[in-house]
């Protein structure tokens, strides 16, 4: 078509067909995201799971682990429930991933509601189990119940890394929120204690999760005038539950945008496409944050391998020929009637 066929501006009416048009051909172009390049390596990824309650939800992890091991991840992490509630399950599910997977386990570690013998006693377990990565954390109490450091325990985060260093040369990673820890004086004193625990000899930080990508490239920005020049890698949770996500998030302080509330609206009653929403505004944010530079992602998976690995997949992550798979294994699909 050519320019001259158009009709004048004077004559285009707002709602008209000819007042669309116009809307097309004169509003801003925004460029899309840059497609990957196939000879640039994948980013690196890591992947977090929690602890069984029980058999079941055993069953489900482990059908999640070995969804997901075939993509290869620098590590994976096992958390511990708050006051430290979970401890000897996560002690043996990272036993175990360490005898039957190819896996990097990391070791989630806390010094709340123990002695500083005990923490040291339980990172030398570690060590001697093969374990060679903590992520090392002050913990969160029972709820309701304010933060006390344990009077011959290790007080924060930064003292648990100075100790670790102490046991073993472990690889130690530690937290890092873009949003301010909730219990934190100020986003200024958060930095300084991030800044702490990485000059104790963390190797990097991990990011809680967030849903606004400027939120983390901010809180890099600010990172680097405070002085931290580690690697801060973002944590991504993938949404398919948006009021689970929503009473998560107001337990750990991040924010959760109207916006993600209006895409998963009207998706009660369909947990397919609830997965679908989520695997679509999980993937625009890592390719936003790949397009920014960012070439290594830790997944909170709530123990649901499904978006994650289609995410992965997106990323250009992938198993090798003759591994993995497109179906969903039978413990995710059993771990959907837990989680949706």
């Amino acid at each position: 078509m050519c320019a001259a066929a158009l009709p004048p501006a004077s004559r285009l009416s707002t709602g008209s067909p000819d007042a669309t048009l116009e809307r097309w051909l004169t509003g801003p172009r925004v460029a899309g995201l840059p497609a990957r390049d196939r000879e640039a390596p994948p980013p690196q990824l890591s992947f977090e799971f929690f602890p069984p309650r029980n058999a079941a939800l055993e069953a489900q992890l482990w059908a999640c682990i070995r969804r997901l091991e075939v993509l290869a991840p620098r590590f994976v992490s096992v958390t511990y429930g708050a006051g430290g509630s979970t401890q000897s399950r996560t002690h043996a599910t990272v036993a175990r991933i360490v005898r039957e997977t190819r896996l990097v386990p990391a070791a989630h570690l806390t010094c709340i509601g123990a002695s500083r013998q005990e923490v040291d006693a339980i990172a030398q377990q570690y060590w001697e189990a093969g374990v060679r990565h903590i992520v090392a954390l002050r913990g969160d109490p029972p709820p309701g119940e304010a933060y006390t450091p344990h009077p011959e325990g290790y007080a924060y985060a930064a003292d648990l890394v100075a100790g670790l260093r102490r046991v073993a040369p472990f690889e130690i990673s530690v937290a890092a929120y873009p949003e301010t820890h909730p219990a934190a004086l100020s986003p200024e004193a958060d930095l300084d204690n991030l800044k702490r625990k990485l000059d104790a000899g963390a190797s990097r930080a991990i990011t809680q999760y967030f849903f606004e990508t400027t939120t983390y490239l901010r809180f890099l920005d600010r990172a680097l005038a405070a002085g931290i020049t580690a690697s801060i890698v973002p944590g991504i949770m993938p949404v398919s539950n948006y009021a689970q996500a929503a009473r998560f998030s107001a337990l750990c302080g991040a924010s959760v945008p109207a916006w993600l509330g209006h895409l998963f609206a009207g998706t009660e009653g369909d947990p397919e496409l609830r997965r679908m929403v989520g695997v679509v505004i999980a993937a625009e944010q890592v390719r936003l944050l790949q397009a920014n530079g960012v070439d290594e992602f830790h997944f909170y998976t709530l123990n649901r391998p499904d978006l994650t690995y289609a995410i992965a997949h997106i990323l250009g992550v992938r198993p090798p020929a003759g591994e993995g798979g497109l179906a969903s294994s039978a413990g995710d699909r059993a771990g959907a009637a837990e989680t949706d």
